[in-house]
C-alpha cells in the first residue's frame, strides 16, 4: 500500500444526488481498512485555504439520504494555476494527507490529474455528475436521480399540455451530452429529444415536425438538452413560432431542480460501491484513475481516458424513441 495512512476527500464542481452516499462510503471503508480520513470543505478551494477536519464514522451518519454534499462544493480559479496547486500541496503535507479522493465531473477530474502529475500525489476520482458524460463508466453518481426528477416534471407538464393542445419544449441539463434528454424522452413518452450529439447531422426540429408531430396527437412534448450546439429550448420555440405559426408553443426550463433531491436507491448503491472501491484502489497502490462501473463490475479508468474520450450516445436509443413516438 506504500505510505498512505490518511486519505483526504472532497467534492468539486456541480453537486449531484448521491455525493453524500459516496462521502460516507469512502470514509467508512477507509476507517475499516485502518486509514485516517479528512474531509476537505468547498472542493479545491478548501484544499488551498485549509478548510479541513478529521472525519470519524459518526461524521457521516444519517447522510446517505441527503441530496447535495455535506462537504460543500465551489469553483476555484486559484487551483487552475501552478501557484494555487502548490499551496494545495503544502496544505496536504501540513494536514498529513497522503492520498486524495475527488468526487466530481470532468473538470474536477482534470484538476486531479494535473495535481497528481505535478506533485506525485495518489488521486482517485469518483464520477459524480448528473450529466453522465464521463467515458469508461456506464453511469455516474446522480444521473439516475436527475433522470427521475425530469420524469416527474414531464409527467406533470404533459397534463397541462394535453389540456390546452400545446407543444411544449422542456429544457434539461447535460451541457454537451444528451443522455438526460434522450433517456428522459424515452422514459416520459415524449415525442422527440433534441440533443447536441446530432445537432450537426440533421435539422432535428424539421425532422420532428415532419415525422414526430402527428395530427392524431393533440399535444406534444420535446425534450431539449441545454447546449450551445442545440441553442436550448427557447431557440426551438422561437423557430416554431416563426416557421410553424399554427402551433401553440410553451417552454419549461427545469434548471437546477434537476440537481437536488434525495438520491434514488440506484444512486445510493452506486455511490456506496464506488466509494468503497476507491479505498480498495488506494490499498492496491492505484493512482490517477477514476472508479467506474461497466456491466455491473467495478473498473479502473485512467484519468486521461475518462476525461479526453467522448462518451457515445447509443444510436439504438434514438431509434427506439423515433419508433415509439408515432
Amino acid at each position: 500500500m506504500g505510505t498512505v495512512k490518511c486519505v483526504g476527500i472532497l467534492t468539486s464542481g456541480g453537486d449531484a444526488p448521491g455525493m453524500n452516499a459516496a462521502i460516507r462510503a469512502v470514509t467508512r471503508a477507509a476507517i475499516y481498512n485502518g486509514l485516517r480520513v479528512k474531509g476537505i470543505y468547498r472542493g479545491y478551494r478548501g484544499l488551498i485555504t485549509g478548510e479541513i477536519i478529521e472525519f470519524k464514522s459518526q461524521n457521516v451518519s444519517n447522510i446517505i439520504q441527503l441530496g447535495g454534499t455535506i462537504l460543500k462544493t465551489a469553483r476555484c480559479k486559484e487551483f487552475t494555476t501552478p501557484e494555487g496547486r502548490q499551496t494545495a500541496y503544502e496544505t496536504m503535507q501540513k494536514e498529513g494527507i497522503d492520498a486524495l479522493v475527488v468526487i466530481g465531473g470532468d473538470g474536477s477530474l482534470t484538476g486531479a490529474r494535473i495535481f497528481a502529475q505535478e506533485h506525485n500525489v495518489p488521486c482517485i476520482g469518483l464520477p459524480g455528475t448528473i450529466d453522465n458524460d464521463l467515458y469508461g463508466t456506464d453511469t455516474t453518481i446522480g444521473y439516475d436521480t436527475a433522470l427521475n426528477t425530469i420524469l416527474e416534471a414531464v409527467d406533470k407538464i404533459r397534463d397541462t399540455a394535453t389540456s390546452h393542445d400545446r407543444l411544449f419544449f422542456v429544457e434539461v441539463m447535460g451541457r454537451d451530452a444528451g443522455f438526460l434528454a434522450l433517456n428522459g424522452a424515452i422514459a416520459s413518452g415524449a415525442e422527440a429529444a433534441i440533443i447536441p450529439e446530432f445537432s450537426t447531422e440533421v435539422d432535428q426540429l424539421e425532422e420532428f415536425i415532419k415525422n414526430g408531430f402527428r395530427k392524431t396527437k393533440n399535444s406534444s412534448i420535446v425534450i431539449v438538452a441545454e447546449s450551445e450546439l442545440t441553442g436550448g429550448a427557447m431557440h426551438y420555440a422561437e423557430r416554431v413560432k416563426n416557421e410553424y405559426p399554427g402551433y401553440d408553443v410553451r417552454v419549461t426550463i427545469l434548471g437546477h431542480l434537476q440537481r437536488g433531491g434525495s438520491p434514488s436507491a440506484h444512486d445510493r448503491i452506486l455511490a456506496s460501491r464506488l466509494g468503497a472501491a476507491a479505498i480498495d484502489a488506494i490499498m492496491e497502490d492505484q493512482r490517477n484513475v477514476m472508479i467506474g462501473i461497466e456491466n455491473d463490475e467495478i473498473v479502473y479508468v485512467p484519468f486521461t481516458k475518462a476525461i479526453k474520450n467522448d462518451k457515445p450516445i447509443k444510436k439504438e436509443l434514438v431509434n427506439v424513441l423515433r419508433e415509439l413516438s408515432i
